[in-house]
């Protein structure tokens, strides 16, 4: 394992890796590409959307994951709160509320969530400003909690539909 690995093309070639370096690039490939596989068969395209745009949120590293078409796609995840007209605002309220959170201001530098974010603007009396940011942040916020509420009321369901399920048959 540790002799010099040749390439399929070359027999008189050998690289500058071995082997089993080799064969640990090859299966680390492999089990990525399951992984992979795996989260895209769990998540559907309206997953993704909603994963990716509350990431984009995140205000960890100065806002360094700051993507708008993200943020404007999590938007239309939710029509009942953002019609063409307010996704035209908010799409404007994001370009301004970039500017702000980057501008060096203090309260705004070192934040590590999506709550603090929102503690941060409740503090400074930006929601007024920031209303559909402000809006979309607490959708996020509540986002988790609903996701979390409804996988506890189908697990419970699953339980008791079991328990009938061997109650029946005794």
């Amino acid at each position: 394992m540790d002799e010099f690995y040749f390439t399929r093309k070359s027999k008189r070639k050998s690289s500058n890796i071995c082997y089993s370096q080799h064969l640990c690039v090859e299966i680390l490939c492999v089990v990525i590409d399951v992984q992979l596989q795996e989260l895209n068969d769990h998540y559907d395209v309206m997953g993704n959307d909603l994963l990716l745009g509350m990431a984009s949120i995140n205000p960890v590293n100065s806002f360094s994951n700051f993507d708008k078409g993200r943020k404007m796609t999590l938007a239309k995840c939710y029509p009942n709160e953002f019609d063409e007209v307010q996704t035209r605002d908010l799409s404007y309220q994001l370009d301004t509320f970039r500017i702000h959170m980057r501008g060096g201001n203090a309260k705004f530098s070192n934040l590590q969530g999506i709550n603090d974010l929102v503690k941060a603007l409740v503090e400074a009396n930006l929601v007024e400003t920031y209303s559909y940011v402000y809006l979309l942040l607490k959708l996020t916020l509540i986002l988790h909690i609903y996701t979390a509420t409804v996988e506890r009321a189908f697990s419970s369901m699953k339980q008791t539909k079991n328990e009938e399920r061997n109650s029946m048959g005794d």
